[in-house]
């Protein structure tokens, strides 16, 4: 590995930074948006019935705030329960939109490497063929000059191709997930909010 790091040239390490921060961030996100983490099956159902029984308390809200981002988002419309229907979807709103930048961090940066890596691919084919055209002279090419010029060119061009392209299909992977975590996120607080004013059984 070592021996393919040197024969690729330095434009290679920054293709191995952006290969090891996309690899930490896939593994953070695919151990963070796990739909059981992200939205309890049967917490909706918890909350209703807290409401139903006339227990809410500043304590079942904090807790129920730490237990989840549904969570997060039930508990401001708890906290607004007796407020009218259009301050309570307000609330939701509010909450939601910080829920939705939580499940969408580190996105952008995994979207900005799958762009980059064929770029910076590039940039290193740029270096060898540099490196090739550099190795000319009076008298004629140097043959190890011009393979060390090639092997950069190409290790580069493949291993800038190599990061893009799990980095892309993750990063679409990932934002359709949130996407769909908003959703029904939304989806359930619209069904509280209209248990609580009595438009939904």
């Amino acid at each position: 590995m070592l021996a393919l790091l040197q024969a690729a040239g330095w434009p290679i390490w920054l293709l191995l930074i952006a290969s090891i921060v996309a690899t930490a961030l896939i593994i953070e996100r695919l151990l963070y948006l796990r739909r059981r983490k992200i939205l309890p099956r049967k917490l909706l159902d918890e909350v209703v019935q807290v409401y139903r029984s006339g227990n809410i308390t500043p304590d079942i809200i904090d807790k129920l705030e730490k237990n989840s981002p549904l969570g997060v988002v039930l508990s401001a419309a708890l906290r607004n329960i007796d407020s009218p229907r259009e301050v309570m979807k307000e609330s939701i709103e509010e909450a939601g939109s910080g829920v939705a930048h939580m499940l969408e961090r580190f996105l952008t940066t995994l979207g900005t490497i799958a762009t980059l890596a064929p770029l910076m691919g590039l940039f290193g084919t740029v270096v060898g063929m540099i490196e090739i055209f550099g190795s000319q002279n009076a008298s004629g090419a140097n043959p190890a000059q011009l393979a060390h010029g090639i092997s950069v060119a190409l290790y580069n061009t493949g291993f800038g191709l190599a990061i893009a392209m799990p980095a892309l299909v993750f990063y679409r992977h990932f934002r359709a997930l949130v996407d769909s975590f908003i959703i029904e996120m939304e989806q359930q607080a619209v069904k509280f909010v209209d248990i609580v004013h009595c438009k939904r059984k």
